[in-house]
């Protein structure tokens, strides 16, 4: 494990891991091609069995630290380890099967810096699948207000995109026990808290296949949480429409999963994207692509 510089950086990057080793080192490299250059990246193992603490030791770059996890802890605790490690002004998420494009970093801390009323910022995403094929685009409301506005249909602001204060995340840690973690903090939070998107795509989402399973149990967190906070507000309301609309979906891709329509039910989660949108995909995904498989060979070769 590296030790600290005396270097304070302007953004610490918190990513738990847990058995990816066949996205990480795209991940990494995606970190590694930003434009800003002042950057801690926080990898927490959380317990992998497969080889995904091997691949991000592997990475030689004096800005990563990476710490194995004895057992599975699971997302929120590891998030609130990386929150209490860092050491930026900042602290942003990134998921290991995720790919920031060049400028996502820096167009985020300029935002920040620039809106010091924000607490919290994200990003649009390109959704992919694991051959780099493009599903679409997730385009998110831009302000605080705009982004409230339809809460009963949950909060869009993609987790693994998001940028903000670290005082900010150390005052409001994430629950530990929660599913839907992000959106239960949102949630908890909002009326105490300035959100914001930029309006630009900064990430790469990979969502190769639906899970019913696993779909089934956030709409159920997410709808609770919604439910919870509309009660609290006496947006009674607004808590039928959410179990309306929660159901519905539920509905839908349950049918979709169970008739083999998962790419259809892919492709309608997300929004059609531009032409030169996909051309600066597939300029970020090749490069990253390359990237990795250069440093696969490296190690490879270096043993």
């Amino acid at each position: 494990m590296q030790t600290h510089s005396n270097h304070a950086p302007a953004i610490s990057i918190g990513m738990p891991v847990f058995n990816c080793s066949g996205t990480i080192a795209q991940a990494i490299s995606s970190i590694l091609d930003q434009t800003l250059e002042d950057w801690e990246l926080l990898i927490i193992d959380d317990g992998s069995t497969d080889n995904t603490l091997e691949i991000a030791s592997s990475f030689h770059d004096p800005r990563i630290f990476v710490t194995k996890g004895e057992r599975n802890e699971r997302l929120p605790t590891r998030l609130n380890e990386c929150i209490s490690k860092a050491r930026g002004i900042f602290f942003a998420r990134m998921d290991a099967d995720d790919i920031a494009y060049p400028g996502r970093l820096e167009c985020q801390l300029q935002y920040l810096q620039s809106h010091p009323e924000v607490d919290l910022v994200g990003g649009w995403v390109v959704v992919f699948r694991n051959d780099g094929k493009v599903l679409g685009a997730r385009r998110s409301s831009l302000t605080h207000e705009r982004i409230w506005a339809h809460s009963w249909k949950g909060i869009l602001m993609p987790h693994s995109t998001w940028m903000g204060k670290i005082e900010w995340f150390r005052k409001y840690p994430y629950h530990t026990v929660a599913a839907s973690e992000d959106q239960e903090l949102l949630f908890r939070t909002y009326d105490k808290s300035r959100f914001a998107n930029v309006p630009l795509i900064v990430l790469g989402y990979r969502e190769n296949s639906l899970s019913l399973r696993y779909l089934l149990h956030q709409r159920r967190h997410v709808c609770k949480n919604l439910v919870k906070n509309a009660i609290q507000r006496h947006r009674f309301t607004s808590a039928a429409m959410c179990i309306l609309g929660e159901t519905v979906k539920g509905l839908a891709e349950t049918v979709a999963i169970c008739t083999g329509l998962n790419h259809q039910m892919l492709r309608r989660r997300a929004v059609p994207i531009h032409a030169d949108e996909e051309r600066a995909w597939r300029s970020v995904w090749e490069k990253v692509s390359l990237t990795s498989e250069r440093h696969r060979y490296e190690n490879v070769f270096s043993r």
